[in-house]
């Protein structure tokens, strides 16, 4: 029998060199990175403390934060200062904010080099970046390309977020700056995945940050996020990701961490493993499953349930689960670790599995 890869050892991601952003490293073969970017304002230090917190205890590895304006520095600093995870500093337009950013703290620049002025700016950041050991995310937008490509008709849009994205590189690392991660966003999932796939070729040493960038809300985004990333996670290709939505930035983690877990990269908390029901059904399984599924958010053990309707899949499924219940007429098998445990009611299905779940 043919050995398969494994999801979280997959070739393509193993080859990247490690970059190290803070106490997180990304890049060569270490656990895929998640992250998402805070929307308070960043003079508020408080109140964007309090979205770090509030991501990190979500399941962010590392945040972003923009740094608008000079006004806003001084905040940022003491968000660096005081956040239980990396900071990345999200600057555009003008280097100097870059380089307050450095001063102020923060573990990585994520800079566009078209938009943040002439090479002699970029340099300067190039340089104060070495110098201080922090890491620099190049970001490549296809709603930001430079002139000279966005204008050229004879390439595709995959071929001009490459082409941005190879000639940054090789202008940092021709500078001696290898300390570098890499996006090239779109909002089109087939454009997503044409373009990660040829950087992965062209440039399998760098670290790759995924990203379907204006997914849209979160039903939308949550389903390009799923599709493009998901394609690019099971090929080997990409470090860290964030999953973009149009809503509370702390929605984001989990459809991340959802991504990763149905891949078998990384784990954290449950996994809930349930039916779509049938006319076989003698139970009310769908709202039952949608208070397990409630009352499993605030779980962080890496568990797998099961929620099963009827005796076709439903022993199958909970013995295979680490808890989990087989429905029969108004009532349920309870499994644990494969074995059954007792009968159940069906009014006491959802306490019985959170229970035995404490167990664990």
């Amino acid at each position: 029998m043919t050995a398969r890869t494994s999801y979280a050892t997959a070739p393509a991601r193993s080859l990247t060199r490690p970059v190290h952003v803070g106490s997180v490293t990304i890049g060569g073969g270490a656990p895929v990175v998640v992250q998402s970017m805070t929307c308070t304002p960043t003079v508020d230090a408080a109140a964007t403390l309090a979205q770090v917190r509030a991501l990190a205890d979500a399941g962010c590895d590392i945040v972003r934060v923009t740094l608008p304006n000079q006004a806003a520095v001084e905040g940022f600093r003491e968000v660096c200062a005081c956040s239980p995870v990396p900071i990345v500093a999200d600057i555009h337009f003008d280097h100097r904010l870059a380089l307050a950013a450095i001063d102020a703290g923060a573990a990585k620049l994520r800079i566009n080099p078209g938009n943040i002025g002439s090479w002699e700016k970029v340099d300067e950041v190039i340089e104060a970046a070495g110098s201080a050991g922090t890491a620099i995310r190049i970001g490549v937008n296809a709603g930001s390309l430079e002139e000279d490509l966005a204008a050229r008709d004879d390439l595709t849009q995959p071929e001009k977020l490459v082409a941005s994205s190879l000639r940054f590189v090789e202008h940092f690392e021709d500078r001696g700056f290898k300390n570098i991660v890499l996006s090239a966003k779109a909002h089109s999932v087939p454009t997503t995945i044409e373009t990660y796939r040829a950087l992965s070729r062209e440039l399998p040493h760098v670290p790759l940050h995924l990203g379907v960038t204006e997914a849209g809300t979160v039903r939308q985004g949550t389903i390009k996020s799923a599709v493009g990333l998901g394609a690019l996670l099971a090929d080997g290709i990409g470090d860290t990701l964030r999953v973009s939505l149009t809503a509370d930035p702390t929605e984001e983690p989990p459809v991340a961490w959802g991504i990763l877990q149905c891949l078998g990269i990384r784990r954290r908390g449950p996994e809930l493993v349930s039916c779509p029901t049938c006319g076989r059904t003698q139970v009310d399984l769908i709202p039952i499953a949608q208070e397990v599924e409630r009352r499993l958010r605030t779980c962080t053990k890496p568990v797998s349930v099961a929620v099963m309707g009827c005796v076709v899949n439903g022993p199958g499924e909970a013995s295979d689960a680490d808890v989990g219940v087989a429905c029969g007429k108004g009532s349920a098998l309870l499994f644990k670790h494969g074995k059954p445990l007792r009968k159940v009611a069906e009014s006491e299905i959802v306490d019985a599995l959170m229970e035995e779940i404490e167990k664990l």
